[in-house]
């Protein structure tokens, strides 16, 4: 039973002994029930009030972080009234891991604020739910607790890391293009495909003045991307094929100011091979965006996710929020995506393909992909290293007798040193 309910126990027996006792213990009797009255009514009443005139707000620098990074939140709780707060419990319930915000407070004045800072080291990608807050106080007897529900929530999402690729090369062929891509694009290049009429937001360095003297109107200039090829990145999503497991705990740095000013601590992946994948692919989309390409993304898993080629740093973005979410779902062999998916790609086109699968069906479907002038190239990570996978060595040496350029990553391994370090012969 809680103490609440012993007490007010004690209470109505002290008023039935002051209503039943002899008139010469009376006096004693009714202070005893007076003082339990007096106590019961101002512990509910403190109670009552220590929740109200509290406001709370939680502030997040960003709403995106990166695994290996640290994502930070701001929390203040403002009294607002005109009586102290003996004591505040700040419960959060967000399902972000590791995320330690929940904080109890003492002593909060009147017209006063409390301030923390909660920092949480990025384990996993994914979207996850900041919030919502519950706050907990009672009276100094701890008679009557009360609780008040914050439902509002935010959403954080994870991106996964980007590395690094200093010594990564595509293979000869793989740079230049070719013809001028025949698709109109926001970018400023120096192919011109047409004029078209000035719409508010056009830059004024697009206005084709020419057109605009003879017209009588403003004119701006449509413009073509510049002939260098396209890069798709194509990731095996298929369950069957997927080993390891990204549940997992890893120690915590320190998250002291200096930890949380470099650029990036330590990073730490689990025992998944989905999560070499993913890593993989945000890194290779992160260097080919920098280099000013024009960067594409497919897979399929519970369903068909397509990101049509792009540049620029909101391409890169579109493709980090895609990876962030996705899981090895797909009932579709990597082969069939392939085929399917690349069937229409241009020639000089570069397709990066990363999977776990060790069905040589893939590799032919890479090969036949290649002689419609395709430039491809494979990231091959090793099913059995990330746990109860099947051999890798027949689909390496597949890949190596076919000429296809090939990269091999296995738990432990340095994702940059793997990408940067090519396969070219069977160990």
């Amino acid at each position: 039973m809680r103490r609440s309910w012993w007490f007010i126990l004690l209470w109505l027996l002290s008023l039935a002994f002051a209503l039943f006792s002899a008139e010469r213990n009376s006096g004693i009797a009714w202070s005893v029930a007076y003082l339990m009255t007096g106590l019961v009514v101002i512990s509910f009443l403190w109670s009552w009030f220590n929740l109200r005139w509290v406001r709370i707000g939680r502030y997040t620098r960003s709403r995106r972080s990166q695994v290996g990074r640290v994502a930070e939140e701001q929390f203040e709780v403002i009294n607002s009234g005109r009586l102290p707060k003996l004591w505040l419990e700040v419960r959060d319930f967000s399902d972000l891991p590791q995320h330690d915000a929940s904080r109890v407070l003492n002593s909060i004045g009147p017209h006063r604020r409390r301030r923390w800072l909660a920092r949480t080291y990025c384990l996993r990608r994914g979207r996850y739910r900041l919030g919502p807050i519950t706050l907990t106080s009672s009276d100094p007897l701890g008679l009557f607790p009360r609780q008040r529900h914050l439902p509002a929530t935010s959403t954080l999402i994870v991106y996964p890391a980007t590395l690094e690729l200093p010594g990564f090369v595509p293979p000869t062929g793989m740079l230049p293009g070719g013809e001028a891509m025949r698709r109109r694009t926001h970018y400023v290049t120096t192919n011109v495909s047409s004029v078209r009429d000035y719409v508010p937001g056009d830059s004024f360095n697009r206005i084709h003045w020419r057109s605009t003297a003879r017209t009588g109107r403003l004119m701006v200039k449509e413009f073509e991307l510049d002939p260098t090829a396209d890069v798709w990145i194509v990731l095996d999503l298929d369950q069957t094929v997927h080993t390891g497991s990204a549940a997992w705990t890893a120690p915590v740095p320190e998250l002291s100011s200096a930890a949380v000013r470099q650029e990036r601590l330590a990073l730490q992946l689990p025992s998944s091979s989905m999560e070499y994948a993913v890593t993989a692919a945000a890194s290779l989309a992160r260097h080919f965006l920098l280099e000013d390409r024009s960067v594409g993304f497919i897979a399929h898993g519970a369903h068909r996710e397509l990101i049509q080629a792009d540049r620029g740093e909101r391409q890169l973005t579109k493709i980090l929020e895609t990876l962030a979410v996705v899981e090895p779902t797909g009932r579709i062999p990597f082969a069939r995506v392939l085929t399917s998916e690349m069937e229409h790609l241009p020639r000089h086109t570069t397709l990066l393909a990363i999977s776990p699968a060790t069905d040589r069906t893939w590799v032919a479907a890479l090969r036949d992909i290649r002689r419609r002038g395709v430039h491809n190239l494979a990231v091959l990570l090793a099913a059995n290293s990330f746990g109860d996978g099947p051999p890798y060595r027949e689909t390496l040496a597949e890949l190596l007798i076919s000429g296809i350029p090939t990269h091999l990553l296995s738990y432990g391994q340095d994702i940059s040193t793997a990408l940067s370090q090519r396969v070219t012969v069977l160990d």
